[in-house]
């Protein structure tokens, strides 16, 4: 068995493809899906003891594990508070299916540190829906290069404070976030409801969870940022014009422009394929 110490980045996991397998797919989990993950989830003292060594200090990698949950709260949040009109699975059945989902992330990544029997108890619920990877990677729509761009240049926003170039960008960002506010407010709501219809509410929510974190690290000199309103303001105007091109197979052009027009000089040109 391998030793935590002998991984240090995910890139060199022994077990990567069945990780990125996981990961790619926790977005796209249908709602058809979590009535019968939860129904697979059944807890043992075998699976209990299972879990407990996947989630010990030395188990590869394992704060990205704890990362990775907290990411599974953030997707299944609507999920999980039942309120909304779309959610059309009980909040109860939804929490123990995320149980199944948790495991499988678990056994994925301390797959080295596992007996066999115990990395396919852990797994076990997830293979009775997923058999097999379909991804590795969450399905960004159609300008996935896009918004992986976008997303990209919000690191580069945090570090603002001293770079020149990036604090220019955001200041601009900030003075944009005013024009046409009402119109992207409801331009976005259309949005979201495509998002909704076309089954893309968790990847939605995985583009904006991403986002935040990226605009959100800390700077190492100066530490947390201040200026949260702005933040915000800056955030929401990328985040629509990422989520905007997610559905923009869906939406009205009209709809995409409005939304993309502040962040345009932040996009690539589409290549005509």
């Amino acid at each position: 068995m391998a030793r935590r110490g002998t991984i240090d980045r995910l890139e060199d996991h022994p077990n990567l493809s069945e990780i990125l397998g996981v990961l790619g797919q926790l977005a796209h989990v249908a709602d058809r899906d979590l009535p019968l993950l939860a129904q697979a989830w059944t807890n043992t003292a075998s699976l209990a003891e299972a879990r407990d060594r996947a989630l010990s200090p030395d188990s590869p990698l394992v704060l990205e594990v704890l990362a990775a949950f907290e990411a599974v709260a953030s997707l299944f949040a609507d999920d999980l508070l039942g309120e909304a009109t779309y959610v059309t699975v009980d909040p109860v059945v939804t929490m123990t299916a995320l149980k199944a989902i948790r495991d499988a992330i678990a056994g994925a990544y301390s797959r080295p540190v596992l007996s066999r029997a115990q990395h396919a108890s852990l797994m076990g619920p997830w293979r009775t829906v997923y058999a097999q990877a379909t991804v590795e990677e969450p399905d960004l729509g159609p300008h996935a290069d896009a918004v992986k761009a976008l997303l990209s240049v919000l690191p580069r926003l945090a570090n603002r404070c001293h770079d020149a170039d990036s604090r220019a960008v955001y200041d601009a960002l900030v003075d944009r976030s005013f024009v046409d506010e009402s119109d992207r407010a409801g331009a976005r709501d259309t949005a979201f409801q495509a998002a909704v219809l076309t089954s893309r509410r968790r990847v939605w929510a995985l583009v904006r969870r991403s986002g935040a974190e990226g605009l959100s690290r800390p700077c190492t000199s100066c530490g947390p940022s201040v200026d949260q309103y702005d933040a915000s303001r800056v955030l929401a105007l990328c985040m629509d014009a990422a989520c905007a091109l997610l559905v923009a197979d869906t939406v009205p052009d009209d709809l995409v422009a409005l939304l993309t027009a502040p962040v345009r000089a932040l996009i690539p040109v589409q290549r005509e394929s």
